[in-house]
């Protein structure tokens, strides 16, 4: 941080919540949080603000990444459907995917597309990931096979993933949404990533319940994030910030464009607002 003159008190921190995104945004590409952006965030929450990871990964894909960042407060997972007690290790809320819905959605789009490969999130605290043939798990992710469809709907599910052999993510995101958007809400969260959720649920809908939790308001978040899937998050926040590696879509509807992941982004902002 910058040395304050003498005589010059430094100014408040403008947030009272700083809402970040983790992979490509706080996640650096090896999965490590920076020490400079650890400070950061740290400085941030001396100045008054709180800070809030908002992920589409559920639960279980989160909780080792919040315990080795020693984050002991609420964490929004799997797209906004769980918002998660980090300190106490306990789920607050979860929304669960209304699975005839979404056996209509697979049907309507598989009938524009063709076979799709498919990964379903379960829900609850230890809820698998259930991963189909074809599929391709982003990193070393956790996750149980399966080769019989039906396995998918024996217990509740937070989203189902899709992939198709031949799309690229934005064209099968864009198909989805068009033939079966009034089923279910489709979103991009990654490369490879494309999701079905529950109707209307988004990032912002489990951000805007934690944040009344904290008693924080929408006029004092500051956002961070890379992918579409963030664009509700950006549009609830005061100020959204878009990672210089973010996708075409969210650096569109940012408030400003920050440094990418590797090169500690959110830091750069923070930083600069801490003075």
């Amino acid at each position: 941080m910058s040395q304050v003159s003498p005589g010059t008190a430094p100014s408040p921190f403008p947030y009272g919540l700083v809402a970040t995104d983790l992979d490509g945004t706080l996640l650096r590409s090896d999965g490590s949080v920076s020490r400079r952006t650890r400070d950061a965030l740290a400085a941030a929450t001396e100045a008054g603000a709180a800070h809030i990871v908002v992920t589409g990964r559920a639960v279980p894909w989160t909780r080792p990444i919040l315990d080795d960042l020693g984050y002991e407060g609420l964490a929004v997972c799997g797209q906004g459907a769980q918002v998660y007690d980090a300190g106490a290790h306990r789920l607050l809320t979860s929304v669960t995917l209304d699975r005839q819905l979404a056996g209509v959605a697979l049907a309507k789009i598989e009938a524009e597309v063709g076979p799709l490969y498919l990964a379903a999130s379960r829900d609850g605290l230890d809820g698998e990931v259930l991963v189909g043939p074809g599929y391709e798990v982003t990193g070393a992710l956790p996750a149980t096979p399966f080769t019989d469809a039906s396995d998918l709907w024996t217990a509740p599910l937070n989203k189902l993933y899709i992939q198709h052999p031949t799309l690229t993510d934005d064209e099968l995101a864009e198909t989805a949404t068009r033939v079966a958007g009034g089923f279910v809400t489709v979103t991009m969260a990654g490369e490879g990533i494309v999701e079905l959720l529950p109707l209307g649920l988004s990032k912002a809908t489990g951000l805007s319940l934690a944040a009344r939790r904290l008693g924080v308001k929408a006029a004092e978040t500051i956002a961070f994030g890379d992918m579409p899937n963030d664009i509700p998050m950006f549009a609830w926040a005061a100020h959204g910030v878009a990672m210089a590696n973010a996708h075409a879509e969210l650096r569109a509807v940012s408030d400003e464009v920050t440094s990418t992941n590797d090169e500690d982004g959110i830091a750069v902002v923070l930083e600069r607002l801490l003075g």
